[in-house]
């Protein structure tokens, strides 16, 4: 047997060894390249010399083995390590860390590679990039109303920083809450006057007193009354309904005189009469229109040494008046404050109107009622829908917003609880630029913008593999297609692709140190050993060669 084949099976020993370090080596130069994924090898031993073949048993003797003598080892495979690396915080939205299988794809010039490394940046034009070469990020871009398009057809993620979004004027308000079904009337019912009159006074003089009372929808006005002495314990009485500002309702309740006479021989000096009518009667003050209607009674009025006439409506107690607001929106963006009024009418019935200040324009068909089930479910809505029309000021276009009370337990209730009424919802926004991005775990780039609304701006994709380690690393922590690698399988982040995304972060190399140098004392050693072979096979070379000598 020569000794040649000794030789070789080192040099093929010492060779692989080599490759085995290199494959070390450089995992442990990328042992913070973001994104990277280290590499293994393993051997095999290549052909064998055979040096007698085997025979099969006989009836009289024994089979024999084969005998082989090997002629070194080759490499087996070099593998790469997909195993997950550890995520590092950044902080930054565009630093993007892959949860699972899958790998970005960019292209470049034409060309389409895929990547773990997620350090991207938005480069002049709005393109989503990998900064060291320029490879734009692929995925999906949104529709202008923010909608990403079904599929998986690539394009470049592109991102308009001088977005804005139009005014949007509202059309429709959402209300939720509770009215408590204990509350009293809103509506004033009884007006009551006690104290007295100076009976000394001159014919002329007068006393005057006032009070608010509220209309069924809440509305607050003043009632005055005056009485003027005409004669010796006789008096006109004069009663007259006004604004805040004093000025008549419309239509107008009172001025209205009638007359009070109190008996001189009553030592408490009660009224005697009133109105004609002995003994006196309250006076039904009522207006269809206005929603007033209360009684007045001034019956415990008596005459006396003083005046101090007082007067309490509904033993004064707070009239129920239960509001909620809501910023609403014209078609410029202009913002307007709707407030909405409740007050109660009746058992399970509730009036509701809505008003806008002065300034912000008109309001017509602002006013209708809700009405109750006995389980405290709303039972209908008048007018049912119930749409106000806006009308702003400064040039907008007139808007009808429609108001959703709900339906049943869903929206606004009557129950024993504490009146808390609130809007839930209106679907206008004023015009707004772009002031920020986020990134979610399934890829939606999301643009947050100047007046609080966001809107999906693109969607990144990933590819997943039938064979990962089929891919041919092209350096700058890419890879692009080859043999064997299959064809990729581009989808969106999440349950289809394994994979999601960690925005703010970035996927460190996978390469255990640990490891690397356990792996390294392996290769020295191995190489050290296929060295000596070489080294004792030329000796014994040598020794042949001497025997000529």
């Amino acid at each position: 047997m020569s000794l040649i084949n000794s030789l070789f099976a080192g040099v093929s020993g010492i060779k692989n060894h080599q490759a085995m370090l290199d494959v070390i080596g450089n995992n442990i130069a990328n042992v913070n390249s973001i994104g990277f994924k280290g590499s293994r090898v393993t051997f095999s031993d290549t052909f064998n010399q055979f040096v007698r073949y085997g025979t099969n048993p006989t009836d009289t003797s024994g089979g024999t083995n084969t005998f082989q003598i090997g002629l070194g080892m080759k490499l087996n495979s070099v593998d790469r390590n997909w195993n997950q690396g550890t995520f590092e915080r950044t902080g930054i939205t565009t630093d993007l860390a892959l949860q699972g299988d899958g790998l970005f794809v960019l292209e470049r010039n034409g060309e389409r590679m895929y990547s773990r490394a997620g350090a991207f940046v938005f480069d002049a034009d709005g393109k989503l990039v990998n900064p060291q070469n320029g490879a734009i990020v692929q995925g999906k871009v949104a529709t202008e109303d923010g909608a990403i398009p079904p599929g998986n057809n690539l394009e470049d993620i592109v991102i308009d920083s001088n977005l804005r979004l139009p005014a949007v004027a509202t059309t429709k308000t959402s209300w939720g809450g509770n009215l408590d079904s204990t509350s009293p009337l809103t509506r004033s019912e009884n007006y009551v006057e006690t104290g007295s009159i100076n009976g000394t006074m001159n014919v002329g003089d007068k006393v005057t007193e006032s009070n608010s009372v509220y209309d069924e929808m809440g509305n607050e006005y003043k009632f005055n009354v005056t009485y003027e002495k005409t004669a010796a314990d006789t008096y006109n009485l004069t009663y007259e309904l006004t604004d805040l500002d004093g000025n008549p309702t419309s239509p107008a309740i009172g001025p209205t005189t009638v007359q009070a006479v109190f008996d001189s021989t009553d030592p408490d000096g009660a009224m005697k009469s009133l109105d004609g009518n002995s003994p006196p009667q309250k006076i039904n003050i009522s207006d269809s229109t206005l929603g007033i209607n209360f009684d007045f009674d001034p019956t415990g009025v008596t005459q006396k040494s003083s005046n101090t006439v007082t007067s309490a409506v509904d033993n004064n107690r707070e009239p129920t008046i239960v509001k909620g607001t809501v910023s609403v929106f014209d078609s410029l963006g202009n913002a307007h404050t709707l407030t909405l009024t409740y007050t109660k009418l009746d058992s399970n019935s509730w009036s509701w109107k809505a008003d806008v200040p002065a300034s912000s324009g008109t309001l017509s068909d602002n006013s209708g009622s809700l009405t109750f089930n006995s389980d405290g479910s709303l039972a209908s809505v008048s007018p049912n829908p119930p749409v106000i029309v806006l009308q702003p000021e400064g040039g907008a276009s007139q808007s009808n917003i429609e108001l959703n009370f709900g339906e049943k337990f869903d929206g606004i209730t009557q129950t024993s609880a504490n009146s808390v009424i609130s809007a839930l919802s209106q679907n206008g926004s004023a015009a707004a630029t772009l002031s920020n991005i986020s990134i979610d775990q399934l890829g939606y780039i999301v643009g947050v913008f100047t007046n609080g609304q966001s809107r999906k701006l693109a969607q990144i994709l990933v590819a997943n593999f039938p064979n990962r380690n089929g891919l041919t690393s092209i350096g700058e922590n890419m890879y692009t297609v080859s043999a064997n690698a299959g064809d990729p399988l581009i989808g969106e982040p999440g349950e289809g692709s394994n994979t999601t995304i960690q925005s703010g972060a970035l996927e460190q190399s996978n390469v255990d140190l640990s490891e690397e140098f356990t792996r390294m004392i392996v290769s020295q050693r191995g190489y050290q050993a296929n060295a000596r072979v070489i080294t004792v096979s030329d000796t014994l070379l040598q020794e042949i060669t001497n025997l000529v000598r």
